[in-house]
């Protein structure tokens, strides 16, 4: 699912062209990891990122291909997207809302495209309602297209996306990505540990011996 999320993120809603610059927010995550990559492939010219470790970050960028990222601690976010990406954006891919939901419109290229897939820092809000961005009339100022989705009204897109990646898988052009824990005990803290961010990938929990048939 997270690699189909991206898939149709970055084809269908974002519709990335080649040579492109892409910013992925919660970068080092399952689809954030995804994207990366795929837009890589798919022919941007730079792919960026932000993630919530320098270990995350130096992951994103020794790993993964990206050409850049920041650990989104270090100073305003819009800032630091400022700091990686001077002419601009011209597709963000945004996981997390909040500051960071900001921070993207803000440093867009005329006409840029935004797919907007999640609020993981939105989630637990305890404001009602949550906080919105605050500067939504950037969207406005440089014309650019703000779009959220749903990945299970693409299931269609399913067969074009393993005729992309599988060849690259095979090749080791894309790197598989994954955080593995261990039980059905840990369910729930393997949950947990999603929405606070202690994974690099898709988190994974195994309930058997892979090697058992």
């Amino acid at each position: 699912m997270t690699g189909l999320t991206a898939y149709v993120g970055l084809t269908r809603t974002a519709r990335l062209a080649a040579g492109e610059t892409v910013f992925v927010t919660a970068a080092a995550g399952g689809v954030g990891s995804a994207v990366g990559q795929f837009a890589r492939l798919l022919g941007a010219g730079r792919v960026l990122g932000s993630a919530g470790s320098a270990a995350k970050v130096d992951h994103l960028v020794r790993d993964l291909g990206f050409d850049a990222a920041f650990d989104y601690h270090d100073g305003p976010f819009a800032r630091q997207v400022a700091a990686i990406a001077p002419g601009g954006i011209d597709v963000g891919f945004e996981n997390v809302g909040g500051e960071q939901l900001e921070g993207v419109p803000a440093n867009m290229r005329e006409s840029g495209r935004i797919a907007w897939c999640g609020s993981i820092a939105q989630y637990n809000d305890p404001a009602d309602p949550p906080a919105a961005p605050r500067n939504l009339y950037d969207v406005v100022g440089r014309s650019v297209r703000l779009e959220g989705f749903l990945v299970r009204s693409h299931r269609e897109v399913q067969g074009e996306l393993e005729e992309f990646a599988v060849p690259h898988l095979r090749a080791g052009r894309i790197v598989p990505d994954d955080t593995v824990v261990e039980g059905i005990r840990n369910v729930a803290d393997a949950l947990v540990g999603v929405l606070r961010g202690s994974n690099t990938g898709k988190m994974i929990v195994q309930v058997g011996d892979p090697e058992e048939k």
